[in-house]
C-alpha cells in the first residue's frame, strides 16, 4: 500500500503553518524587542558598565548563561504566551483546530516556530557574547539540552497563561512574571548577594535553576542535581496544568 503522500501532508501542514508562525514572529516588533532586542541589551549593557553585582571574575562570564535563560524566558512564555493569548481571545486558535491542521498540528507547528526563535536568539546572545570576551569552556551539549529542557518549562508556563486567562490579564501577568524572573533568576544579579529568604524563594522558581544550570554547564560541563530535579518538576507540572486546563475559545 503507498502510504507516502497521506503520510506526508501532515507533516507538511505542520511545517508550513510553523513557517507562518515564525514570520509571524519575526514581524511583529514588540516580540522582537521582547525576544532579541532585550536580552541582547542587557548583555551588552551590563558587561560594558560594572554596576552590578555578579560575583568574582569577568561580567560577561555570568551574563551570558543568565541571558541565555532570558531568551528562553522571553521566547517561550511571553511572546509565546501572549500571541497565543490574543489569538484564542479574537477566536483564531478555535477556527485554526477545526481546518486539516488540526490542533495538535497546530500545537506542533508553533512548538517548531519557539525552537526555531531560541536558535536565533542563542545565537545573537552567543555572537555579542564572544565579541566581547566571554570563553565558554564546558559542555556546549548540555547547555543545549537544557535550553530543550527550559523550553518545555516555559511554554508549559505560557500555553497554561493562555489557556485560562482573558486576553488582557495574560498579558499583564506573562509580563509580571518576566519582570520577577529577571531579577529574582539569577540572571543579572547573583543569588548571594539577595537576603536569604529571598535567595531561596528564587531557588523554588524555574529561573534560577536554568540559569544557573548553563551557568555550571559552561563553565565545568557538570549540573547541579537540585536545579535539574527543579526544573524537571517545573517542566512535568507546567506542561500537565496546561494541557488539562487549556482552553480553546
Amino acid at each position: 500500500m503507498n502510504r507516502g503522500p497521506s503520510g506526508r501532508a501532515p507533516l507538511r501542514r505542520i511545517l508550513a503553518q510553523a513557517k507562518v508562525e515564525l514570520l509571524l514572529t519575526l514581524r511583529r516588533g514588540e516580540s522582537l524587542l521582547v525576544t532579541i532586542g532585550i536580552p541582547v541589551g542587557i548583555l551588552a549593557f551590563f558587561s560594558v558598565v560594572d554596576v552590578l553585582p555578579h560575583g568574582s571574575g569577568k561580567a560577561v562570564d555570568f551574563l551570558v548563561p543568565g541571558v541565555l535563560a532570558l531568551s528562553v524566558i522571553s521566547s517561550a512564555m511571553t511572546s509565546l504566551g501572549i500571541a497565543t493569548g490574543f489569538e484564542r481571545h479574537a477566536g483564531v486558535l478555535r477556527r485554526l483546530g477545526t481546518t486539516p491542521l488540526g490542533r495538535s498540528g497546530l500545537l506542533a507547528a508553533k512548538s517548531l516556530a519557539l525552537l526555531a526563535t531560541v536558535v536565533v536568539q542563542v545565537a545573537a546572545v552567543a555572537g555579542v557574547g564572544l565579541l566581547l570576551g566571554w570563553n565558554p569552556s564546558g559542555g556546549l551539549a548540555i547547555a543545549a539540552g537544557l535550553i530543550v529542557l527550559g523550553v518545555v518549562v516555559f511554554a508549559g508556563l505560557g500555553f497554561l497563561l493562555a489557556g485560562r486567562l482573558r486576553a488582557e490579564t495574560n498579558l499583564a501577568a506573562a509580563n509580571g512574571l518576566f519582570l520577577v524572573f529577571l531579577l529574582l533568576g539569577g540572571i543579572v544579579v547573583s543569588l548571594s548577594r539577595l537576603p536569604k529568604g529571598v535567595a531561596a524563594f528564587s531557588r523554588a522558581l524555574p529561573a534560577e535553576p536554568l540559569a544557573t544550570s548553563l551557568r555550571i554547564a559552561l563553565q565545568n560541563g557538570s549540573v547541579p542535581v537540585r536545579a535539574l530535579l527543579t526544573l524537571a518538576a517545573w517542566a512535568v507540572g507546567s506542561c500537565v496544568l496546561a494541557v488539562a486546563t487549556f482552553r480553546w475559545d
